[in-house]
């Protein structure tokens, strides 16, 4: 893979997560208090670096073939995991993901929460809302980084991708200081589950032993024929529901 795709393929992966995280921060600080909310994000941070910390070594001392195998399946989990859901949510099978709802939900059940403070805390509810979105979604951002950055030997820029989607995504949600509704995530997960699944199934046949046509050149085709496919599937499944739309709002949002 090239510098450019790895850039791509996690800044990609890491938006879409970024995006959740600043979701649940904006809600935490907007409905209960901002300084409690910030110090949750940054225990969550501290978290994840104590993480990363720990399982970057680990993965760089795996052998290249056996990394390559483990990397491969774990993408696959999460790019079948991504590329189902999209392929229901485009064929109106599942409520499409709405930032706006999730703010509306998250906003809400702050207000309501009972406040109390705890030690140099002074609202525990925001503290801990911020803290579990920053270590839950931080704790995927860190899998993609870790899993592209050693499977090609470039942690570093792999990181690099990951704190520039980051920033992207956070600089947007403190200007508008409101969910990131217009950003495409839909389509983002789609197009990342698609991009996850590739990359999965071509490395995990390069740890097994396979070898590609093309070598690297072989993404070119695996990539767009899981995106046919996906694309055919979700045509046929909304052929059998009519045109996608909105399910009951008792739907799962996730």
């Amino acid at each position: 893979m090239s510098s450019g795709a790895l850039f791509v393929a996690v800044f990609l992966a890491c938006a879409v997560e970024a995006v959740e995280a600043t979701t649940i921060v904006l809600a935490a600080g907007t409905a209960r208090d901002w300084r409690s909310a910030i110090a949750g994000v940054v225990g969550g941070l501290l978290v994840l670096a104590l993480v990363t910390g720990a399982l970057g070594p680990a993965l760089t001392a795996i052998p290249l073939q056996w990394l390559r195998l483990v990397v491969g399946g774990l993408l696959l989990v999460f790019g079948l995991q991504w590329l189902r859901k999209a392929v229901l949510r485009a064929s109106g099978h599942k409520a499409l993901h709405d930032e706006q709802a999730i703010f509306d939900k998250e906003l809400a059940a702050a207000r309501a929460a009972e406040g109390r403070r705890v030690g140099i805390v002074h609202d525990w509810y925001a503290f801990t809302l911020s803290f579990k979105g920053v270590v839950l979604e931080g704790l995927e951002v860190a899998f993609i980084v870790l899993t592209f950055g050693s499977n090609q030997h470039d942690i570093g820029l792999a990181a690099v991708a990951a704190g520039a989607a980051v920033v992207v995504v956070v600089a947007l949600g403190v200007a508008i200081r409101a969910p990131l509704a217009r950003v495409p995530e839909n389509t983002m997960k789609f197009v990342v589950g698609v991009m996850l699944t590739g990359f999965g199934t071509f490395w995990g046949a390069e740890g097994a032993g396979a070898h590609w046509p093309g070598s690297d050149a072989a993404l070119l085709a695996l990539i767009p024929l899981y995106a046919l496919f996906a694309l055919a599937i979700a045509a046929i499944l909304r052929s059998r529901v009519g045109a996608p739309t909105a399910l009951a709002a008792a739907s799962e949002v996730e």
